[in-house]
């Protein structure tokens, strides 16, 4: 190939403008970038960059349409005078990427130009969602096409926009509309539609009609033909012009926008903050990657670009609430059944009686009922077996209640059911019964206590011992108050032997008692340590399901604190994880896990507001 062509290729750039490209003339600015990330930080920068800090109320206008087709033309003549507010450009690329706004304050109008469908660019299930985003805001709405016919993508692309709205927004939008004060719910204005069809060789709609209003009229009746609804928009108006030689005469289109900015039946002008932090709301409702390979083919706004991403383990099914729902504490939900795996452990046992009387209430075998005193629960434990408690009945089955012919509990008392398994979810626990554990604690409780009622003497009766053994220049325990090697270097830690000192000049007497001392307490701190490793096997087989083995803990899961020898690890009854004894002061009833009694819990676990 030639030099002189591949440096004509080279020249030639088929990328999108970025938005630092744009000329100094465009007094627009880029408010949502292609990625749906806000590029305003607050209301009042906002504000400040539209000019329009001192307007008591605006209408928005966003426009749509192919790429290619005039958009950001259309809103330069049809409400700047053809000023070259948004940028526009002769590129086979396209010029406008994102969302670009600038105000018009001769009309009142916020203008956001999007970008264009049908584009040769990245990214396309987020700059869909985003252009529904834009159009959710909107109060009116102008879709432009150069089509000589229109299309059917046009019309799928509205009833998709229009079914989404009502699906998915709604919620938001009315949530949004009672932190404003808002009179009128936002979610019922839905925005008004203009078409305008500009053509070049072939009529018009509804070209020869008499009676004004029967363009509208057919447009709605191709809707209909295809079996498509636009219900989530006030109106749907077409706006066309026939351009045999140029310019493109927009005067039909600036008084169809005139009527809609008058017209205060459906929505009435507001304050431009409330419009940002609408936008702002469903940006942060409406977000994250969206996968390809999960979208439905040949649908503009799949409900995947709203709802929310995660899938069952174990049957693959989709959640169907939307998205980010977590942060309004409303758990996963999926139609369908699932399936069970062994795996998961996804099966439950509900009451059959609470069932029957339309209440789902998930019981599980436990040690003892939450009546019962502690230890007099584990004697009967003992001799009755686990128990089934109900919430609302009680107990409803022991296990060993009878010598002979115990049936089974889905026999009778309960009815199994097979649950959804999410990712990140608490697992599915088969059982409440912790009574080794609770043995241990008990015996634990009784060990502690003896300890910290011993150490006074135990220390006095050490101290007095130290003191009979020692050698002569030894000082006695009870006058040292204060480490003396915190102010020279010790011997012992690796300092230089000073043979000058009075220290080394000592004839080393009664050492016989110490050395023989320190030898039986050496050999005491092996045997303590031998001991520990059946207690750390009995703590590891009495442990419950949900706690974390202590082999796996090497920090406090609430501060962070590196475990050493000499730092008890802890396990909060509640979420099952390591933590130190200071983050671990608190105690609480977790009738969730089994632990009807208060018991030992972790800082953050204490402060939930929800019942453990």
């Amino acid at each position: 190939m030639s030099d002189i062509l591949m440096k004509e290729m080279e020249s030639i750039s088929i990328s999108p403008t970025k938005p630092e490209e744009c000329p100094d003339g465009a007094r627009s600015f880029l408010l949502v970038d292609e990625q749906e990330n806000l590029q305003v930080r607050d209301e009042t920068e906002f504000v400040d960059r539209l000019g329009c800090g001192d307007v008591a109320g605006v209408k928005v206008l966003s426009i749509f349409g192919n790429t290619g087709d005039g958009k950001s033309h259309t809103l330069n003549h049809i409400l700047f005078s053809g000023e070259s507010v948004f940028y526009t450009s002769k590129s086979p690329s396209s010029c406008t990427v994102g969302v670009w706004a600038a105000y018009d304050p001769t009309l009142g109008l916020v203008a956001l130009d999007t970008e264009g469908l049908l584009g040769a660019a990245a990214n396309q299930n987020q700059r869909m969602r985003l252009l529904l985003k834009v159009l959710a805001v909107s109060d009116i709405v102008v879709y432009r096409t150069r089509a000589e016919r229109l299309h059917n993508d046009m019309f799928q692309f509205l009833s998709n926009a229009s079914g989404a709205y009502l699906k998915h927004f709604t919620p938001e939008l009315r949530a949004l509309s009672s932190r404003c004060g808002l009179d009128v719910p936002l979610s019922s204005l839905g925005p008004a539609v203009i078409v305008f069809q500009e053509t070049t060789h072939t009529q018009l709609l509804a070209h020869d009609a008499k009676l004004s209003g029967h363009a509208d009229t057919l447009l709605q009746k191709r809707f209909h033909e295809l079996g498509l609804g636009t219900e989530a928009f006030s109106s749907v108006q077409y706006v066309g012009t026939q351009t045999i030689t140029p310019p493109t005469d927009y005067s039909r289109l600036l008084e169809a926008v005139k009527q809609q900015v008058k017209n205060t039946h459906t929505r009435s002008p507001r304050q431009p903050g409330i419009m940002f932090h609408a936008l702002e709301a469903l940006s942060e409702r409406f977000c994250g990657e969206l996968s390809d390979d999960k979208m439905i083919p040949y649908s503009f706004f799949p409900d995947e670009y709203f709802t929310c991403s995660a899938v069952c383990l174990s049957c693959n099914i989709r959640c169907k609430n939307g998205m980010n729902h977590l942060r309004d504490r409303v758990p996963h939900l999926a139609d369908g059944l699932c399936q069970y795996v062994h795996q998961y452990n996804n099966k439950v046992l509900i009451c059959k009686k609470c069932y029957e009387g339309g209440r789902e209430v998930i019981v599980l075998p436990k040690t003892s009922a939450s009546s019962d005193n502690p230890w007099f629960g584990l004697a009967k434990y003992a001799w009755s077996g686990y128990v089934l408690e109900c919430a609302s009945c009680g107990v409803i089955y022991r296990s060993r209640q009878y010598w002979v012919g115990n049936q089974d509990p889905e026999s009778g008392v309960v009815r199994s059911e097979v649950k959804h398994v999410w990712e990140g979810s608490d697992t599915f626990l088969t059982t409440h019964q912790n009574a080794a554990q609770r043995v241990l604690d008990g015996m634990n409780y009784v060990i502690q206590s003896v300890s910290e009622y011993s150490t006074g003497p135990t220390k006095a009766v050490a101290a007095w011992v130290t003191d009979q053994v020692a050698p002569p220049y030894w000082r006695p325990n009870t006058e040292i108050t204060a480490c003396h090697g915190c102010r020279k270097k010790c011997y012992q830690q690796g300092g230089p032997a000073d043979t000058n000192s009075q220290v080394c000049k000592v004839e080393p007497r009664g050492l016989i008692a110490r050395r023989v001392t320190e030898v039986a307490q050496s050999t005491l701190d092996m045997v303590t340590t031998a001991v520990d490793y059946p207690i750390c096997f009995m703590k590891d087989v009495a442990r419950p399901d949900y706690w974390v083995p202590d082999a796996d803990i090497t920090q406090c899961h609430q501060c962070s604190k590196p475990f050493t020898p000499t730092i008890s690890k802890h396990h909060c009854r509640a979420c099952g994880q390591g933590v130190c004894g200071p983050c671990s002061t608190h105690i609480k009833p977790v009738p969730s896990r089994g632990w009807d009694h208060p018991v030992r819990v972790c800082e953050g676990c204490h402060a939930r507001k929800d019942s453990l």
